[in-house]
């Protein structure tokens, strides 16, 4: 029973990294835009891996009730979920979220926009319960003013708003940073869950 969930572990962990790569360098919307290297920009990623026990299972409602490594209890919306006949009480529920915040500057070639793309992955069916959900957002902001001194910037969004934002003192090269250039925000979000017996 290990090496099985082991192999299905690892089989949604390499689904999760291929649904996270092909949102970013896939998508239309994201092709073709490179990162200027004499401009300031960054990569954050964070992990967070959990673990619980299922407590309750409401196959009328498709509701997953499970109990946290902290004694915190959740009910889940599993309405989507192939499967939930499979799910029983003292099941583990194993959930992996990842979070990762791309950051640059750009010259202007467009204007501020929003755009999104998504991507889910299921267990087939009379498998136990899995699943990958993957979503890249990116927004694009013009520079409406700098004030270097005060290491401020202002951005204009895509539906208009204007917002002034400090810049903190370890981002280098805010120098180079020009009006009319675009601050890139691209976000992916990737969540895979699956269902194993204890």
């Amino acid at each position: 029973m290990k090496k099985e969930r082991g192999n299905v572990m690892k089989n949604m962990k390499n689904l999760l990294l291929l649904l996270v790569f092909s949102l970013v360098t896939v998508c239309p919307a994201f092709a073709g835009q490179k990162q200027n290297a004499s401009k300031p920009g960054g990569i954050i990623v964070d992990v967070t891996e959990v673990s619980g026990e299922v407590t309750d299972v409401d196959q009328e409602k498709k509701t997953v009730t499970v109990k946290g490594p902290e004694g915190n209890a959740v009910t889940l919306n599993a309405k989507n979920a192939q499967n939930l006949d499979k799910v029983k009480v003292g099941d583990m529920v194993n959930a992996k979220f990842i979070e990762s915040l791309a950051i640059f500057v750009r010259k202007a070639g467009s204007s501020p926009s929003a755009e999104q793309a998504q991507a889910v992955a299921l267990a087939p069916k009379g498998e136990m319960p899995a699943g990958v959900v993957a979503q890249t957002t990116q927004i694009t902001a013009n520079v409406e003013a700098i004030d270097y001194k005060n290491r401020t910037v202002t951005l204009k969004g895509p539906e208009g708003g204007v917002r002034t934002i400090k810049v903190g003192n370890n981002v280098k090269k805010l120098n180079e940073v020009k009006v009319g250039d675009q601050v890139v925000l691209r976000i992916t979000e990737a969540l895979a869950l699956d269902v194993t017996k204890p």
